[in-house]
């Protein structure tokens, strides 16, 4: 009986982190018969240094926790770091372990892995022929794309990420990465949209004769590129996309990035034409237009991501359905009244709910939680908590 008890506290100990001598939780134990008489002490450790002091008492209502000593070594798990202070994260570690991931993950990190050095040899490229030629614009148009190459690189790390299994840390795995990766990617693009329309307005104001025709080449060449990776996420070449995965979310996000790269690099070759033509006020008109269409693009896509991480109601479930099943729970004769309901989306396809119910005293509270657990799962809420409290 001993052997199995010790071998049931050895396997909780490895499973939460804890080891054999660990004295985080210790406490003591007196017998019932004499604890009235002698007063509450504090647990002796075995070993004799003074200054680890026990962190449980008989007079203690809560276990206290050395602050970044077991959490901290469980949140890096994916970068492969045991211990902050002995094996620290390194970027060349990081780069390794993302390379990992790419090789044996799925076509799309593949392409995108693969869309992403494209852009970094041709950035470097442009930023080194502006610095030698001393154009200013090449060099511009060259960090504006290093930062777009960066934001792609946070979606591929963030594809990778992903796949590791939840954790004693992030319980709910790392599944919103991706959500926030494509929040990014809206973000920028919506900075974006303003730049060009700043830009419009700018050249409006200014004399276009002075107009930089040397940017026709990097135009030309980007739009190239770019136009590969709207190729290999054509799947995801569509405005309302319906995302039933984070995945979805993620890839979209890339198709439109590179998607408003190629309509910029697009107008800039049309404005550079027509005022080769003699055309007035082109570049403010085909600026102008390439805002808008990036604006309206990446809108959804803004709304969609931000909903999720406000944790707004589940789009996919109508209100009513929702404020259906609150009028059947009402109306139940053992429950007096739904105090709390919270219903969001933990990523797309993912429902979270959560439930708070007053309930007469005395009822049988099983039925209830079935009642209410299988009529919230027709909805496809799988992840659902009641929690009843008795009036």
């Amino acid at each position: 009986m001993d052997t199995a008890s010790n071998d049931s506290q050895d396997s909780w100990n490895r499973d939460t982190g804890f080891g054999a001598n660990d004295r985080r939780f210790a406490f003591s134990r007196q017998t019932s018969s004499k604890q009235w008489q002698d007063p509450p002490h504090t647990p002796i450790p075995i070993n004799s240094d003074d200054s680890a002091k026990p962190l449980l008492s008989r007079n203690m209502s809560s276990i206290n926790i050395p602050p970044g000593s077991y959490f901290a070594s469980e949140s890096n798990k994916f970068f492969c770091v045991k211990d902050k202070s002995s094996d620290k994260l390194s970027v060349l570690s990081l780069a390794f372990t993302i390379l990992e991931n790419v090789r044996s993950g799925n076509r799309y990190m593949k392409r995108l892995f693969l869309m992403i050095s494209l852009n970094i040899l041709y950035t470097t490229a442009e930023l080194a022929i502006g610095l030698l030629t001393g154009r200013i614009g090449l060099v511009s148009d060259a960090f504006h794309l290093t930062f777009g190459c960066g934001l792609l690189t946070f979606s591929l790390f963030a594809i990778a990420a992903s796949r590791s299994k939840p954790d004693h840390v992030f319980t709910y795995g790392y599944k919103r990465l991706e959500v926030l990766a494509a929040f990014t990617n809206a973000l920028f693009l919506l900075f974006l949209s303003f730049s060009l329309a700043v830009e419009a307005l700018h050249a409006f104001i200014q004399d276009e004769s002075e107009h930089k025709h040397y940017l026709i080449f990097s135009a030309v060449t980007n739009l190239m590129v770019n136009l590969i990776g709207v190729w290999f996420f054509r799947s995801y070449a569509r405005l309302n996309l319906v995302y039933r995965k984070a995945e979805d979310m993620n890839y979209h996000s890339i198709c439109l990035h590179v998607l408003a790269d190629s309509i910029r690099s697009a107008g800039l070759i049309l404005a550079s034409w027509f005022l080769s033509l003699g055309v007035q006020n082109a570049e403010v008109l085909c600026l102008g237009l390439v805002s808008a269409a990036v604006f309206m693009i990446v809108v959804p896509l803004f709304r969609a991501t931000s909903g999720v991480l406000l944790q707004m109601a589940p789009p996919s479930i109508p209100t009513s359905a929702l404020s259906k099943c609150w009028r059947q729970i009402s109306s139940r004769e053992d429950i007096l009244e739904v105090t709390q309901a919270r219903f969001w989306e933990l990523v797309p396809g993912q429902v979270v709910g959560s439930l708070t119910l007053t309930t007469k005293k005395g009822s049988d509270n099983r039925q209830t939680l079935e009642f209410v657990h299988g009529m919230y799962h027709e909805l496809g809420i799988q992840d659902m908590t009641v929690q009843t409290e008795d009036a």
